[in-house]
């Protein structure tokens, strides 16, 4: 107790050091003698004994423990109790979590985080490129590298292209979820510029165009804090072995296009992820197929398009022009003179406001050509785009048929039908000013003449048919054709 008190130990130290000096059969002079390491290797370390039986029964069990832990619902205690069902006479609880952690952080001493099945998805560029060779010039073409990794199995997917930009980092990601068969709950990047256009320990702000590939994919994005090494610990792991694993074999052979390259990757990374893990009896192949693959959404039917964009105003006829196209396309008529938004894919072509899509159109690349929602149109504007000529001569036709006459005439009289439409529109618009008997009575007259226009008509009309007077026409018409007219009220 004295000496327990003159050194600060416990009592129970103080023995264990009288205890270790008697059976080494040193005197105190000896033992004063011995300089600090050899004091440490006779006091400071315990002597090492086999695990028993016991203790390697639990050990074999840690493998299949560190894979379950991994699926949904399940934790420590549901594995204990099974543990014990196999092993009655096996370690208490508390014993199993604490000679776990010391497995698993052996291990595995880098990882610190618990992943879930289907969660989520790690990606990020590689330190270092790799490089082909142009056959023809014999220049040195260095490619960007793109790392996946899955939390829970560490599938791992690796590619090359050409820059980080998004258009390669988006076809990228689309490439590993092809490569996995499915879709995680959420794709952890890091703060690239590809994929986070404003990075914010709270709120980051997404890149457009990747934040609308993750809702084609039924995904979310959870961007990698800035400065927080845990949130990517993972793939930067993953980055590491790759290294050794994928870059050593495939630094040894010459490539000569992107194709070829990412041939070469994908053979060794197929021997990668079916290699066995460091201390399990399974690879990341058989992780993931296991426990990981049923957990993940399934993939959406079509590939994402990628969409470019490009701002315009809306000119007055309710349409915006798609400059790279020089095509036009319908909005509603109340956005007219508003600057847009335009979002455009191989196939498609959508239209914003202040966020709202406002229009979706299919995308055609005529120039000059319009397309045209007829919803988007005010009424009258939508009157004007439902006029064909067949409903012209219908309409006619249900006044006279020498009306239906007198508009063939003029629909032919054009080089392009709607170059007639509004004349016909001003000539059947007399029907309800002067009555179909004079409309007709006036289009009998104006076919003798053999001029057809809706001028004709209206000088007809207004000098209200009170005998033909020649010197009205005198000018600028025929003769009239006895032959062709009908009817002797003609001349009345």
């Amino acid at each position: 107790m004295t000496i327990a008190a003159q050194t600060d130990a416990s009592r129970n130290t103080v023995k264990k050091y009288l205890a270790a000096f008697k059976a080494s059969s040193f005197t105190f002079e000896e033992i004063d003698a011995l300089n600090d390491k050899e004091l440490e290797d006779l006091f400071g370390k315990s002597k090492e004994h086999p695990p028993t039986s016991r203790m390697q029964s639990m050990q074999r069990c840690f493998p299949q423990v560190d894979k379950e832990l991994k699926r949904t619902g399940v934790n420590r205690y549901m594995l204990w109790e099974a543990y014990r069902k196999e092993f009655p006479d096996g370690y208490q609880y508390s014993q199993f979590c604490f000679y776990y952690n010391q497995w698993k952080a052996r291990v595995n001493p880098t990882m610190h985080m618990d992943h879930k099945a289907g969660d989520k998805l790690y990606v990020d560029f590689a330190g270092e490129k790799l490089s082909y060779t142009d056959k023809d010039t014999g220049e040195v073409i260095a490619v960007e590298v793109f790392v996946a990794i899955l939390g829970a199995s560490q599938l791992t997917y690796v590619e090359a292209v050409m820059s980080q930009q998004k258009e390669d980092f988006i076809a990228a990601c689309e490439n590993t979820l092809h490569f996995i068969g499915g879709v995680p709950a959420a794709i952890v990047p890091d703060n690239l510029k590809a994929a986070v256009t404003k990075s914010s320990r709270y709120e980051p702000t997404l890149n457009e165009t990747f934040e609308d590939f993750a809702d084609h994919y039924g995904t979310t994005i959870l961007p990698a804090r800035a400065y927080r090494p845990r949130d990517k610990a993972l793939v930067e792991g993953a980055v590491k072995i790759i290294y050794t694993k994928i870059y050593a074999p495939i630094n040894r052979v010459t490539y000569h296009s992107l194709k070829e390259l990412n041939t070469g990757i994908w053979e060794a990374l197929e021997t990668h992820n079916s290699q066995l893990l460091k201390g399990r009896n399974y690879s990341r192949r058989l992780q993931f197929e296991e426990i990981e693959r049923h957990t993940l959404m399934p993939l959406p039917v079509l590939l994402y398009q990628f969409k470019k964009h490009f701002y315009a105003k809306v000119i007055k006829n309710g349409h915006v022009n798609l400059g790279p196209d020089k095509h036009y396309y319908s909005v509603p008529y109340r956005f007219i003179g508003k600057r847009v938004k335009l979002l455009y894919s191989r196939t498609i072509v959508e239209i914003y406001s202040n966020y709202e899509r406002i229009a979706l159109h299919k995308r055609a690349k005529n120039p000059y050509g319009y397309t045209t929602d007829k919803d988007h149109m005010a009424t009258t504007h939508r009157f004007v785009t439902d006029w064909t000529p067949d409903k012209f001569l219908d309409w006619a036709a249900s006044i006279h048929e020498d009306v239906r006459l007198y508009i063939l005439k003029i629909l032919d009289r054009k080089q392009h039908p709607e170059q007639a439409y509004k004349s016909c529109l001003g000539v059947l618009g007399f029907a309800k000013k002067a009555g179909n008997e004079r409309l007709t009575m006036a289009c009998q007259r104006a076919l003798s003449y053999g001029i057809h226009n809706y001028k004709t008509i209206q000088t007809i009309l207004e000098n209200k048919m009170d005998g033909y007077e020649e010197s009205m026409f005198a000018d600028e018409l025929p003769m009239p054709n006895h032959d062709n007219i009908r009817g002797k009220d003609y001349y009345k």
